[in-house]
């Protein structure tokens, strides 16, 4: 007898194995479902709705009505709406929470225009088949198993059975966060403007730090705040917890309020001394381990790494930089470079002006803006699991090791393979928009290169030159900020088309030499 993982369930998906991912195994015939025609729309449902595919959609379509509504005579003060060239790229960079803009969101947009910017970034952050979902668990409507998967492509987790409670911590870590958040910068801007204004600024740029969008309202980005410490401090935690990724938080949420304080199933030993391993309850087995996960523990680390050592870069090359940190005092400058170091993890925030910035610096952040948060994250990059993966099976390399291992594990090897496919495409989308903007765009390579690492890890900071950008790079930029939310190996598998069935042969092997 088949054990109960095995089952098939109606659209004839299967896990491979307790807790896995699903695979689609072949049926017999095709009798079953209806005849061939109920078959062949199953087969034609399976190639064109992918998680992938239906992912990149749904994004697709919030572009299209935030263009859609950007450009009504109500979105702008003027009421004449924005170009329809405009619009798609402000709707594209609130939904891929990238930050770049041609306008000046503050001055430009009504409060029509600002709220539906700030709906897209939500959406955009949290990811549209999220919302989706949330709208279906209000409804109290049964969550399908393809939407499971789109969710989970999304957030990053690839255990169905998790999906659903995942999902509901989203809906509360966000809904906290973001309202702390607004809270705390209200009462922060309440200093400086009138109550309700305050407090709607603090909404708008709560969201928007959190979504690591980069959004704001001020037209200076945060450079007037350079020297208000709880400001800075509000505003980099809101980044640092969105660039975490919900998993993440979700982990450490449930250690801190003991959900993973209870105690363990201890192992029995009968009268014959055989051991016994006793389940845990089916409520405790809703959440996670009691030890941090491995993913947990690399994004973490990577982090920490990450912004120490782009904090003590940015000190060491802009400590007497007149334009940057300068004229500030010795804490306020340890307090700017942190926030630079921060804010290239996708946040695209900047205290100190980016122009100003030298290229040393310039080109530590385009690093760190390549690289970006984590997965399942608000954020963009490769993601720092990515970056940590492919260092890890460097180092396996060169020490002659088959395995790679990273924090006492050894990875399975599709891992670190996926990694590096991972990063090729996203040197490849960069190198290709790069080249694009460097035909159209009469600019500095520094400002073009720049430019286009901030689009593609949806990060937002800029030289200045987005707003000079020509019809065809308002164009183009916009694209790279769609691959770079979505995730370049998510949006190559949404674009290609799966040939049916498999080869049941191999090629012979012969080696080439490389290096």
């Amino acid at each position: 007898m088949s054990p109960p993982w095995v089952s098939v369930d109606r659209a004839g998906l299967t896990p491979d194995r307790p807790g896995a991912g699903w695979s689609r195994r072949p049926r017999a015939g095709g009798a079953r479902n209806g005849g061939s025609g109920r078959t062949r729309n199953h087969a034609w449902r399976s190639g064109l709705l992918n998680p992938a595919r239906a992912l990149a959609i749904a994004f697709g379509l919030a572009i299209a009505g935030g263009t859609v509504l950007l450009a009504l005579p109500i979105a702008t003060a003027d009421g004449r709406g924005l170009g329809l060239i405009d619009a798609f790229f402000t709707a594209t960079s609130a939904t891929c929470v990238t930050g770049l803009t041609v306008i000046n969101i503050g001055a430009t947009l009504t409060t029509f225009g600002e709220l539906v910017v700030l709906t897209l970034i939500q959406i955009g952050g949290l990811g549209v088949m999220t919302v989706t979902t949330i709208f279906a668990f209000a409804l109290r409507r049964r969550i399908s198993l393809r939407d499971s998967l789109t969710v989970g492509e999304a957030l990053g987790e690839s255990h169905l059975s998790a999906v659903g409670s995942l999902t509901r911590s989203v809906i509360e870590v966000t809904m906290a966060v973001e309202f702390a958040g607004a809270l705390l910068l209200g009462l922060l801007f309440c200093r400086f403007y009138p109550p309700g204004t305050a407090f709607y600024y603090g909404l708008f740029h709560s969201v928007s730090a959190f979504c690591n969008a980069g959004f704001d309202l001020f037209g200076d980005s945060l450079v007037r705040f350079v020297t208000d410490v709880p400001v800075n401090l509000v505003m980099m935690t809101l980044i640092v917890l969105g660039g975490l990724g919900f998993i993440v938080m979700s982990e450490f949420l449930a250690t801190r309020y003991g959900r993973m304080f209870s105690r363990r199933p201890r192992d029995r030993e009968d009268a014959d001394g055989v051991v016994e391993h006793t389940a845990a309850p089916a409520a405790a087995r809703r959440f996670l381990p009691a030890r941090l996960s491995l993913h947990t523990r690399v994004v973490v680390t990577t982090t920490v790494v990450l912004i120490g050592v782009g904090t003590l870069l940015v000190l060491a090359f802009e400590w007497s930089n007149p334009v940057t940190l300068g004229p500030l005092s010795p804490g306020h400058k340890v307090m700017a470079a942190l926030f630079q170091a921060i804010t290239p993890r996708t946040a695209g925030f900047n205290t100190i002006p980016t122009g100003g910035l030298l290229r040393p610096v310039l080109l530590i952040l385009m690093v760190l803006m390549f690289i970006g948060a984590a997965p399942g994250s608000t954020g963009g990059g490769v993601k720092v699991t990515t970056f940590a993966v492919a260092l890890a099976s460097v180092r396996s390399a060169l020490r002659r090791r088959d395995d790679v291992e990273l924090g006492g594990r050894r990875l399975p090897p599709e891992v670190p393979a996926k990694a590096w496919v991972i990063i090729a495409l996203a040197v490849v989308s960069i190198l290709v928009v790069m080249t694009l903007l460097l035909a159209t765009e009469k600019e500095p390579f520094l400002d073009v290169a720049f430019e286009t690492f901030s689009a593609f890890g949806t990060v937002g900071l800029s030289t200045g030159l987005t707003p000079r950008l020509s019809t065809i790079g308002r164009v183009v930029l916009p694209v790279l900020m769609y691959a770079g939310r979505l995730g370049p190996l998510t949006l190559a598998v949404a674009l290609a088309r799966r040939k049916p069935g498999g080869a049941d042969w191999r090629l012979p092997e012969e080696r080439v030499v490389v290096g």
